[in-house]
């Protein structure tokens, strides 16, 4: 037990001795999480719209200010011909343009019905299937107030207006703030990453300066020295999210409903997880530019498989199969479900399970692939 503490000790030193590397533990992840989590958003806002008023109504102009009144939609200006239009949307100052026909309001008034024809620029498709959601909301909007005030009277007797009004509920994340979503994935991203990097690199460094074969001669047993090399980083990686939980609270508000310390508890197996990993990587490699290339290879796969930016549901089949040998997915389910829904540990224990294999399996493959030799 000596000899663990003392190379942990030792660890610890070499970690704060070095300059380049404080800031890397303790200010990058700061500034990446309040960065990321207020750029990384898939709310589509500013929405550069134009409109093309062949009607020029009361009723056409009612509709141009139901835009003009949301905070989705900038409005450009008017073209007087949709060909003029179409030639600034090919410019890119232009997304979205709306046409409004000649007699528009005649024929709501007449035949109780009018098209209206929307063109989007959809080289993001992802944003083009958003905006049409918004403009589509704006519009069913708009046509149930024009109902109600165009067709209320019928032959001269009046007809009460019968529309369905619906009243959502949104549980967990009542303002619908996209942060609140973000900010407990981001923190997974920095926890992970830094943890496998900074752990993967250290190892490979005593390989570079020599100091391994030093140490390969001594008496120190295996398990010694991977337990002692790799503690220092656990400890730093529960240090990040604590700092992280923290700047999620007062900083973006983040509502925390469930146990904190399910997340320490998950967070802690699922660090040794990480480590296992960085073990491996630094078993196979000789120099810190190969173990930072895997690790960031490895690293970028699970991210984009984890559910962070890209729904899972979302994925075809087969990668939805492939997600589940993703340490990172379990990791930003339960903390969403800890912090946002307040689940318990019978809620998550399926995640912790797998993860706890996860571990076990890992660890074991990268002790046997650790060669103590002089």
């Amino acid at each position: 037990m000596k000899t663990i503490l003392f190379i942990i000790q030792k660890e610890f030193r070499q970690i704060f001795r070095n300059k380049s590397m404080l800031p890397i533990i303790f200010v990058l992840p700061i500034v990446q999480l309040l960065i990321l989590s207020n750029a990384a958003s898939f709310e589509i806002k500013n929405i550069k719209i134009s409109y093309v008023d062949n009607d020029r109504s009361t009723t056409s102009r009612a509709l141009i200010s139901k835009f003009e009144a949301s905070s989705y939609f900038h409005v450009i200006e008017s073209f007087e011909s949709n060909k003029e239009a179409k030639l600034q949307m090919q410019k890119g100052t232009v997304d979205v343009i709306l046409e409004i026909p000649n007699h528009f309001e005649r024929n709501l008034i007449i035949d109780k019905k009018s098209s209206l024809s929307v063109n989007i620029n959809a080289i993001d498709g992802a944003s083009a299937g958003v905006e049409s959601v918004y403009i589509s909301q704006i519009i069913n909007s708009f046509n149930q107030n024009i109902q109600t005030q165009l067709f209320k009277y019928h032959e001269a007797d009046f007809v009460q207006p019968q529309n369905i009004m619906t009243i959502p509920s949104f549980w967990y994340n009542n303002t619908l703030n996209y942060t609140t979503f973000m900010v407990p994935g981001i923190l997974v991203l920095l926890v992970t990453m830094i943890t496998l990097f900074l752990a993967s690199m250290n190892i490979v460094r005593e390989k570079e300066i020599g100091t391994l074969e030093q140490i390969n001669v001594t008496p120190i047993k295996k398990y010694q020295f991977i337990i002692g090399k790799l503690f220092p980083f656990w400890i730093l990686g529960m240090v990040i999210l604590s700092v992280g939980l923290i700047i999620a609270k007062f900083v973006f508000n983040v509502p925390m409903l469930g146990n904190i310390f399910l997340i320490y508890l998950f967070t802690s197996v699922y660090q040794l997880v990480i480590l296992g990993l960085c073990l491996i990587i630094s078993n196979y490699t000789d120099t810190q530019q190969q173990a930072m290339f895997i690790a960031w290879f490895i690293v970028v796969i699970f991210i984009l498989m984890s559910g962070l930016f890209t729904p899972i549901e979302s994925m075809p089949p087969w990668a939805q199969n492939l997600t589940l040998l993703n340490p990172i997915r379990y990791f930003v389910e339960i903390i969403r479900m800890v912090m946002l829904k307040g689940a318990r540990f019978t809620d998550i224990s399926i995640q912790f399970l797998i993860i706890s294999f996860y571990a076990i399996v890992l660890n074991i493959i990268a002790v046997l692939s650790y060669k103590k030799v002089s």
